[in-house]
């Protein structure tokens, strides 16, 4: 079996998530940053992350999810200044989830990261966006030990996901 990690990361949030996915692979892995056009086949599981931009998937990921071949298994993760489980994110997932419209999405997971101070201040001046800035701010020392262990732990279930999957399918075969 075999993995891809693959990430956009402006701030290193997203790229420290991945590289602690990366690290609990216990199966032939590769991590690279994501690039469109970038051969998404021949791997068991990609493993997709992305910072969340304004509840979205940044454009620069875009190509690269809507490229992936039909079946394949994905399993994506972001990372955000909001809390966890906030709605922000969700929908960033949601956005994601519907670009690999052709993929086999085994499961997201999502933490929070410092956000630019440049962009806190930006959007503190904003009255529509004050309140998620005050909340933006909690972000900071994120990811933490705490969040990279659970990325590790979501890289096992998901690499236990598919390779059910992969058994599954062999035994069919047979």
């Amino acid at each position: 079996m075999k993995a891809l990690v693959t990430y956009f990361s402006q701030t290193g949030n997203t790229e420290e998530v991945a590289r602690s996915i990366y690290d609990a692979i216990t199966i032939e892995k590769e991590i690279t940053p994501v690039q469109a056009g970038q051969n998404a086949k021949g791997y068991d599981i990609i493993f997709c992350g992305f910072p969340v931009h304004a509840h979205s998937v940044p454009v620069k990921v875009h190509s690269f999810i809507k490229d992936i071949p039909e079946g394949q298994n994905i399993a994506f993760f972001c990372t955000h200044g909001s809390l966890r489980g906030g709605q922000l994110p969700k929908q960033a997932i949601e956005q994601a989830v519907g670009l690999a419209s052709k993929a086999k999405v085994l499961g997201d997971f999502g933490c929070r990261g410092k956000v630019s101070p440049q962009i806190l201040e930006a959007l503190s001046k904003r009255p529509e966006h004050r309140a998620w800035a005050e909340e933006a701010q909690s972000a900071d020392g994120h990811p933490d030990a705490a969040d990279l262990a659970d990325a590790k732990e979501f890289a096992s279930q998901m690499i236990g996901k598919s390779t059910d999957l992969k058994l599954a399918m062999d035994s069919e075969d047979d």
